[in-house]
């Protein structure tokens, strides 16, 4: 392996400090407006499709069920013919003239038998009746103009192919309304036909029936049952079909078949037959309004509806595609997040062989020089005294540089009343905290340097341990241990869980690669030359730790984690405040990885960043985030019209493989694992916020906007004297 940069050997870099300026604070509404219209768009979809195709299902036209009472059918309904008409008012019916047969097909259209039977019909100078499923025009709309175009007239079979008695009344004109749409939108007609699914002649029309019957006639429409049912939906044979299908006499009829439901393949061969056959004893074929002298039933669709059957059209077929995109990210998904967990699980066992089994190595000679321990400070009155005596506390030499970065509640005047030995207050104008590390480095008289934010406790031993693994001299920067300090409440359970399953295994896994991309602010440790060289702490970003940490990859120097160098932070206690925190955050280290973009196509440490570090963060907390959301609404999808079972199966085994890693997580930092306990709660509130923190932060950096660095609200919940060291972590 190669030795680590030299300053010997390296050109010196000597970039003027850069200073606070004036930001533009722009906060982009118009995005969250956009979101919420594709988010309804979307869940509309959706909603409409999982009403279509899962709601009910095309089934047999099996009537042969209990029938009910049919005291309200008229007589003159019950004898009469099969065309009903005025059945809200004076009912009257109308029977086929004689010698006449028109043939009906339901359940259509099917892209395999409806092209089929509509060649036999071409080649046989028939016209049919074709009474179409709403659902199924969305899906077809060719065949549907095809039929008009050929001549066959259009009748509507509902758009889900329910039991209409069984619907409320508003689910009834639902399901006329979105055929009748369907079919303006696909052929541009409308019809005045109306078969409902499971009917059959009128003598087995019971009360229930005749209530769907009036609820039609009042929106307009002529309900067409059937006097010969050719019983093809159960695929008796072509011989049983065509004994079926042939009328006794020289009556007219009405021939109910299928085109859709199922194989037709028996209907088909069967039409083959029977069209010759019936056309040799005499009789002719009509559509059904032409079979009873009905006058124009189909009829060109207006403007409005014609459109209106677009939309529709072009809605439910986005939720088609949705639902299949959804389906493959959600199992996608569900792989990318098991294979995380299977790395991050191996990659933090190995990383504890190797720094703490027998096959562990020393980094090298025991530091024990001084340490430069620099704070930058803004209105830390808060806890800046709990700070900075656990910093005194150490068991190693250190000095600690305070740099009050214009506060205005006292910080500085707190401080330098203590009175401690071997701290230093540096007051200067508000410039921003990345100038304020800029000072303490500048101000710092120790080659190893320390940085703590001001709202972090440290251990008796956490300098002592953050600054070994400098002893290698390729080793320019180490990351500490943050633990969460605050944690009572949801919310700080949640923190804490985040920090010691999340950071800390990715911190892990990012130690083994070798592309750590952030020491944190509140507790790292760094070579003071290493600084320098890169001209101090940049402005540029508003995650100055996660952008410094980059740049000394970039630069060579190898970054490390060092999981016994326990520091303790105070972590938001308000979602306001942990929405700024994370907004800043991950917008922060947007802005650092855009600017490091160029490490992709490096090599050595800097391609390492680029290629393993920058790669993880693009797919686990930028894409993966912006795909979540649309996941989460796919799985109350998955629960309302899928499986319910299954999905809450899924959630159930992600649940468990969360608790999985927490467990292992907790035990490796020496936690207790009670906090666990709300893991299952946090992927309800928790997870969402960050989502949102995420599509935030990615709106803002296309817009170009800039956020200033924000101060998190201070609660004084820090130990006002040095914590006892946390227990040994677990060795394995």
């Amino acid at each position: 392996m190669s030795r680590g940069p030299d300053v010997t050997d390296r050109r010196r870099r000597k970039a003027p400090v850069r200073r606070h300026g004036r930001t533009r604070r722009i906060t982009p509404r118009t995005h969250w407006l956009l979101l919420s219209v594709l988010a309804v768009t979307l869940s509309t979809a959706l909603l409409l499709q999982g009403y279509t195709h899962h709601m009910f299902g095309i089934t047999s036209d099996d009537v042969t069920g209990a029938r009910g009472r049919s005291d309200a059918v008229p007589a003159r309904v019950t004898h009469g013919g099969p065309v009903i008409a005025d059945a809200s008012s004076a009912a009257h019916t109308v029977r086929v003239k004689d010698r006449t047969i028109a043939l009906t097909f339901d359940d259509g259209p099917d892209p395999v038998w409806t092209p089929r039977i509509l060649d036999v019909l071409r080649r046989n100078h028939v016209h049919a009746t074709f009474f179409v499923v709403g659902s199924e025009v969305v899906d077809h709309p060719d065949l549907v103009r095809r039929m008009v175009a050929d001549g066959h007239q259009i009748g509507i079979h509902t758009f889900t192919h329910p039991d209409l008695s069984r619907l409320a009344p508003w689910q009834r004109s639902l399901e006329l309304r979105e055929t009748e749409l369907a079919v303006a939108g696909a052929a541009g007609v409308t019809t005045a036909l109306l078969r409902p699914p499971y009917s059959s002649s009128n003598a087995a029309l019971d009360d229930a029936d005749w209530s769907v019957l009036k609820q039609a006639d009042q929106a307009g429409y002529v309900t067409v049952l059937s006097t010969q049912d050719a019983e093809d939906w159960q695929r008796p044979g072509t011989a049983r079909i065509l004994a079926n299908a042939t009328p006794h006499g020289h009556a007219g009829q009405i021939l109910l078949m299928h085109d859709g439901g199922g194989d037709r393949s028996q209907t088909v061969a069967a039409l083959n037959t029977l069209i010759p056959r019936l056309k040799a004893r005499g009789f002719r074929f009509a559509t059904a309004g032409a079979a009873v002298g009905m006058a124009g039933p189909v009829q060109s669709a207006g403007l409005g509806d014609h459109l209106q059957g677009m939309a529709l059209i072009a809605l439910l077929r986005t939720g088609d595609w949705a639902v299949r995109l959804l389906g493959v990210l959600m199992y996608a998904a569900g792989a990318i997040s098991v294979l995380r967990a299977a790395v991050l699980l191996v990659a933090a066992r190995r990383h504890r062989r190797l720094r703490t089994g027998r096959r562990g190595r020393s980094w090298g000679p025991q530091v024990t020089e001084p340490v430069s321990v620099i704070v930058p400070a803004y209105n830390e009155s808060a806890g800046i005294e709990a700070a900075v005596r656990s910093l005194i506390a150490s068991d190693h030499p250190v000095e600690v540089i305070v740099v009050d970065d214009g506060s205005t509640d006292g910080t500085a005047g707190l401080v330098e009343s203590l009175r401690l030995p071997g701290v230093r207050v540096i007051r200067q104008e508000n410039a921003g905290k990345p100038a304020a590390l800029n000072t303490g480095l500048a101000a710092a008289s120790c080659e190893l340097v320390v940085m703590v934010d001001g709202d972090t406790v440290f251990e008796p031993g956490t300098v002592r341990t953050l600054v070994q693994p400098l002893a290698d001299p390729r080793v320019g920067a180490v990351s500490g241990n943050a633990k969460v300090v605050n944690r009572r409440g949801l919310l700080g359970r949640w923190q804490h869980i985040e920090y010691v399953v999340g950071f800390n295994l990715d911190r892990r896994l990012f130690d083994l690669a070798e592309c750590m991309p952030t020491v944190p602010g509140a507790v790292g440790a760094f070579r003071r030359r290493a600084l320098l060289a890169l001209g101090g702490v940049s402005d540029v970003t508003l995650a100055e730790d996660t952008d410094l940490t980059m740049a000394l990859c970039r630069d060579g120097w190898r970054v490390v984690y060092e999981e016994g160098a326990v520091a303790w932070t105070e972590a938001p206690a308000s979602l306001n405040a942990l929405w700024r925190q994370r907004y800043r955050w991950c917008y922060g280290t947007l802005q650092a990885m855009w600017k490091h973009r160029g490490a992709l196509v490096q090599r050595g440490a800097a391609g390492k960043l680029g290629r393993r570090g920058l790669g993880y963060l693009l797919l686990f907390q930028v894409l993966l985030p912006l795909l979540a959301p649309v996941v989460d609404i796919f799985a109350v999808y998955g629960l309302v019209f899928l499986d319910p079972l299954r999905v809450a199966g899924l959630w159930l085994a992600f649940v468990l493989l969360q608790l999985g890693m927490g467990l292992y997580a907790f035990r490796l930092d020496g936690e207790r694992p009670g906090p666990l306990w709300s893991l299952p709660l946090q992927q309800f509130v928790y997870r969402q916020l960050m989502y949102l923190v995420v599509i935030q932060s990615v709106f803002t950096a296309v817009s170009g906007s800039r956020l200033r660095w924000q101060r998190m609200e201070r609660y004084g919940s820090l130990p006002s004297a040095p914590v006892a060291p946390s227990p040994p972590p677990a060795r394995y």
